[in-house]
Order: structure tokens, then C-alpha cells, then sequence
């Protein structure tokens, strides 16, 4: 656009652009992009993507500096760049910063607003405990420029939660439903996630039916919110029933809201009911992620069926080139030793030539291969070969394993 020499670009353009370097080029070039925007309102227009992005990385540095350089260009003339910088402090667990930041706008004349008031409340509840967090409270509902909400009150609820005030919690997430909109699911699903942390059934249950009298479509990540609060409340039959209200409603077959139920069925040892619903979910056409397949392979080896837990693992792992998904260190080691405990030389080989493919072999798996190799008294140099062509580098078991089968 800007090689056009009778096209100039306007502020909305540069802020356009700006989210396009970043997502093709990285933060690197967006930050010398900005450098050259000639004006500015551009980059007034342009700063937020930047800065959403350092917050995203956690680059707690480069954010702080960019602050700075904004700072500098009188550019920061609005609360959000400062709940940006404060909603990472909060997530690096640098809470003062944000009592920081608050005196720091202040001083600017930015005005504070709803977002800025419930991370200052939440940091104060982290810092220096509820009376703190309930005095910002206090300046908020005398603040004419803000209007307290169901958000507001449901962050103070959850201070309360941590500060192990139930009681207080509570009233405060009552408060919060009189504030609900009939016209956004977002707040009853929020608060359904901190009565369930109260473990408050009823709750929960209250908030789900006076959601669905609420405009729109209920979303299947509403589903999942539900599923997985019954699910942490142990009622697994009402979870059942929501599934399948659910079910009888979607319009696509989204297997993350099954994986929910699938997840509970293995954690409680009820892999037969997790296998039948693994076989619905196919015949109602889900297609299977690698969660799905990484929640099967831990129901059976817990299970002890280690073949399909290696053929579940082989279809999660097919996957691998969609996502960055890896089975941890501990399944692909419980499988290893499974074969080692049972001899199972023909299943060990067969594993161990997939997971090499992936690279997924290790000296703990290499090990587990040897020791059986030495119990049997059968040669190992093929895997020595291997060990070596995988670069694996030796401690001084595997060493004596070695040794010992030579």
C-alpha cells in the first residue's frame, strides 16, 4: 500500500498492518515497523497490537520498555495500555507493578477504568489481603466515571475465595447475578466456574438454567464450562444430562466438549463407559484430537491394556504434525516398562520404532529395553546401534547394562 505513491495510508491501515507483521514476521519487525510510522495518530492507532503481543509472549522487558517509549511520545492518553501491562504483571505474579501502575496513571490523569479497578483489586487481595482489596473497592463506587458490575463483584468474591471468606464470597456472588445481562452468557459462565470453586452445587446449577433464558446460542465452550464444573463437583449423572442436551442441539460435533465427559470416565476408572462414549462420539461423526487419544492412552495403561494404549497413542501421535502435543515422559515410559515387566520383546520393538520415528526415544526407554535384553541374555548391538544414531548420551547405568550384556 504505501509503495503507491498517490495512496496514503491512514491510522486504521498502519493499526491493520501492524497485527499483519506481527503474525508473519514477528515481534522484531512489528517493533521497527512502528519505529517508522511517520506520524502520530498512526501510531496511536498502531501501539496496542505491539503491546498485546509482548503481553501474550510475556516479555515483561520489552513491554515495560515499549511503556516507556509510549510514555515518552505522549502517546498513552487511555487506561488500556496500562491494563495491558498490568493483566501481565498479574500473570507473572508481580503484583505490586500493578499498584505501581495504578499511582503511575493517576498521576497522568488517565482515568481508571472497570478492567483497571479489578486487577488493582485482585493484586491488593494477592499483596496485602482483603481489607486492602476491599478499600479499592470502596474508591470505585464513588468513582462516577466507572460502574461496578458482575465482574467487578464476582473478582471481589474471588478475594474473598482466597481469603477464605465464604460467607463474604458469597454475598458478593449474589450481588453479582442481580448485575447479570440477559443479553451475554459471558458472566453466568464466570461465575459458574467460582461457585464451583465454593463448591456450591446449587449454585452453579442456578446460574446454568437462567443462562439459557439469555439471547443467543449457548456455545459448546459454554458446554464445556458446565461440563467440566459438574464433572469437579462429582455429579457425574447431571453431567450425563447436560451432554446430551448438548448433543441433541449441536450443529457440529465439537469432541472437545466430549473429551470433558471421556476425561471424567477415565479419572474414575469407568473405562467402559469411556470406550462407549468414545465409540458414540465416532458414530455422531467427532473427529478425535490428540487430547481424545491422550486420555484413552491413559485410561489403559492404568488399566493395564497396554496394546491399546500403544494404539491410541499411535493415532494421538499421527496428529503431531496439526499441534504440538507430546505424550509426557511418564506414558511413554509406563508403556516401555510394561513390556519390559512382561518380556514382551515383539510389543517393545514395535513400540520403540514408532517413537523413534517421533523422536520420542530416551535413555530412561533405551534402558528399560537393555535390562531386558540382559534378563533374556539376548545381544543388544542393534539397539547400542540405535542409541547411537539417536545420539542418546550415556550415564553410568546404561553403561554397566552394556557392559554386563556384552
Amino acid at each position: 500500500m504505501e509503495a503507491q505513491r498517490k495512496f496514503r495510508m491512514s491510522a486504521a491501515d498502519h493499526a491493520v498492518k501492524m497485527q499483519l507483521v506481527i503474525r508473519v514476521h514477528g515481534l522484531a519487525a512489528a517493533q521497527e515497523y512502528f519505529t517508522n510510522i511517520p506520524n502520530t495518530s498512526s501510531q496511536k492507532a498502531a501501539y496496542l497490537p505491539l503491546l498485546r503481543s509482548y503481553v501474550k509472549e510475556r516479555a515483561i522487558e520489552k513491554a515495560e520498555c515499549f511503556m516507556l517509549k509510549l510514555n515518552g511520545l505522549g502517546l498513552i492518553v487511555s487506561p488500556h495500555p496500562f491494563n495491558e501491562i498490568m493483566k501481565l504483571y498479574m500473570a507473572m505474579s508481580q503484583y505490586e507493578k500493578v499498584t505501581l501502575s495504578i499511582i503511575q496513571m493517576k498521576r497522568s490523569k488517565i482515568p481508571l477504568n472497570v478492567l483497571s479497578y479489578n486487577l488493582w483489586m485482585s493484586s491488593c487481595g494477592e499483596v496485602y489481603g482483603i481489607e486492602s482489596a476491599e478499600k479499592v473497592y470502596k474508591e470505585m463506587l464513588i468513582d462516577k466515571n466507572v460502574e461496578v458490575g458482575w465482574s467487578t463483584l464476582a473478582t471481589l468474591a474471588n478475594v474473598n475465595i482466597k481469603s477464605g471468606l465464604i460467607q463474604n464470597a458469597n454475598f458478593a456472588l449474589r450481588e453479582a447475578e442481580k448485575k447479570l445481562s440477559n443479553s451475554n452468557h459471558l458472566g453466568y459462565f464466570f461465575l459458574i466456574t467460582l461457585y464451583t470453586s465454593l463448591k456450591d452445587k446449587k449454585g452453579v446449577l442456578r446460574l446454568w438454567e437462567a443462562s439459557k433464558i439469555v439471547k443467543g446460542r449457548i456455545t459448546c465452550v459454554n458446554y464445556m464450562c458446565i461440563l467440566s464444573s459438574l464433572v469437579k463437583l462429582g455429579d457425574l449423572l447431571e453431567a450425563e444430562r447436560v451432554f446430551m442436551e448438548w448433543e441433541s442441539k449441536c450443529f457440529n460435533y465439537d469432541i472437545r466438549v466430549s473429551n470433558v465427559l471421556l476425561g471424567a470416565y477415565v479419572r474414575n476408572g469407568l473405562m467402559n463407559k469411556a470406550e462407549s462414549l468414545h465409540t458414540h462420539t465416532l458414530e455422531r461423526g467427532g473427529c478425535p484430537n490428540y487430547k481424545t487419544w491422550e486420555i484413552l492412552v491413559e485410561g489403559y495403561i492404568d488399566n493395564q491394556s497396554m496394546d491399546k494404549a500403544v494404539d491410541a497413542m499411535k493415532k494421538g501421535l499421527t496428529m503431531l504434525k496439526s499441534c504440538d502435543w507430546r505424550p509426557s515422559h511418564g506414558i511413554v515410559m509406563a508403556i516401555a516398562e510394561y513390556f519390559e515387566k512382561h518380556g514382551d520383546f515383539k510389543g517393545m520393538n514395535r513400540y520403540l520404532k514408532l517413537i523413534r520415528q517421533l523422536d520420542l526415544a530416551s535413555l530412561p526407554v533405551y534402558k528399560s529395553v537393555l535390562r531386558m535384553h540382559l534378563c533374556a541374555q539376548r545381544p543388544a548391538l542393534s539397539i547400542i546401534k540405535m542409541m547411537e544414531a539417536d545420539e542418546i548420551a550415556m550415564d553410568d547405568d546404561a553403561s554397566l547394562l552394556i557392559q554386563k550384556i556384552r
